[in-house]
């Protein structure tokens, strides 16, 4: 056993993310006997003192099943509809399933608007906390009956990494149909290696990674995603197969199975969390080298004079990103002045503020206390 894994042994509160080719027969409906397997196992969690929120896929399958149709649909409101069918089977397969250990379950539904708006986010985390505090088994997926394009997660592996930072885990269990990430393909290099350990965020992992099943919205790429996310927080990630016998037992023991990412970013507040995971930017800041080093190397705040370029219509105390002049991202805040008035005052110095604007709020546009970086 290496030294990482042995850590994962103190890990005292998982998010494990079922997918839907573990939970599902093929897209049809839900394999009762797999669900049963992961519900016995996630007990034995329980027994041994390590508090679990399961995020589950294979709702829209399920309600494929039941609505008798033959494969899964393309159009948002029949996916809605297959949605709304199936949570009631998901949610009472979990029910039935966790009853017979006494054990209760609670059900969940999120959409990225829930998560992007600051008071349903503190909601939401105070919900989930009070669960696992209960000793109730959160089952959360997302909330595809009235989720848009606009609004929806994309898969239940940013879900289940955004809902690490919610309930401050320990560990991101996200399992798939897959042994973890290779080096290849390795369905078609003979030679592809599993990669058993990397560190959660490296841009250089994305490369080896291929699209999702038939089934499912995910792949690998949206687990690094996930990873990364989680990583925000100090919670490690484990890809690993769901065929794997025992394999969540397997983790807990810290035996070697599938890949580690490892969280080894400082953890970040829950406010700079909600800032780095929310998605609704309203506009952009295009800053100059000097303010880009400020804001990288001493953690300071941006203050009007190292800003270039105002793009948007934005008000006071919304989400607006910050990009070097070459258009990459690397930090969102939220800021202190509306687009128009942002726009009178960039490239002049903060005592200057009241005289171009006729008051002063705050002699920056975004608080180091109200910004995250993200690279």
């Amino acid at each position: 056993m290496n030294e990482s894994r042995q850590k994962l042994q103190a890990a005292r509160r998982w998010v494990v993310k079922l997918g839907s080719a573990l939970l599902t027969d093929k897209g049809c409906g839900l394999k009762l006997e797999s669900l049963d397997v992961w519900v016995a196992q996630i007990v034995q969690l329980k027994q041994r003192g390590i508090d679990v929120v399961i995020v589950s896929s294979g709702a829209v399958a399920e309600g494929v099943s039941r609505l008798g149709w033959g494969k899964r649909p393309r159009a948002l409101h029949e996916l809605q509809a297959a949605a709304a069918v199936g949570q009631m089977g998901l949610i009472q397969a979990y029910e039935f399933s966790f009853q017979k250990y006494g054990m209760r379950t609670a059900q969940i539904l999120l959409t990225h608007d829930a998560i992007a708006n600051r008071e349903r986010y503190l909601n939401a985390r105070s919900t989930l906390r009070t669960l696992v505090d209960l000793n109730v088994i959160p089952v959360i997926n997302e909330n595809d009956t009235v989720a848009t394009d606009e609004i929806r997660f994309g898969d239940n592996d940013t879900l289940a990494g955004l809902v690490a930072n919610l309930v401050e885990a320990d560990l991101l269990v996200l399992l798939t149909d897959q042994p973890g990430l290779y080096d290849a393909d390795p369905n078609t290099v003979a030679s592809a290696r599993l990669i058993n350990e990397a560190k959660a965020g490296d841009p250089e992992l994305e490369k080896f990674c291929g699209s999702g099943g038939p089934w499912g919205r995910g792949g690998m790429l949206s687990k690094l995603w996930a990873a990364a996310t989680a990583a925000r927080s100090g919670a490690h990630t484990v890809i690993a197969s769901g065929l794997e016998l025992n394999v969540l037992l397997q983790i807990a023991d810290g035996t070697q199975v599938g890949t580690l990412l490892r969280a080894e970013q400082a953890k970040i507040t829950a406010r700079k969390q909600w800032l780095a995971s929310n998605h609704k930017i309203q506009g952009s800041m295009v800053l100059d080298e000097g303010a880009v080093a400020v804001l990288r190397e001493k953690g300071k705040s941006l203050l009007p004079v190292g800003v270039r370029e105002i793009n948007g219509d934005f008000s006071r105390g919304e989400i607006v990103s910050c990009r070097t002049m070459d258009g990459k991202e690397i930090a969102r805040g939220l800021v202190n002045y509306n687009a128009e008035e942002a726009r009178k005052i960039i490239g002049k110095s903060s005592d200057q503020i009241e005289a171009l604007l006729g008051y002063v709020d705050e002699p920056e546009l975004i608080h180091r206390d109200n910004l995250i970086l993200l690279s």
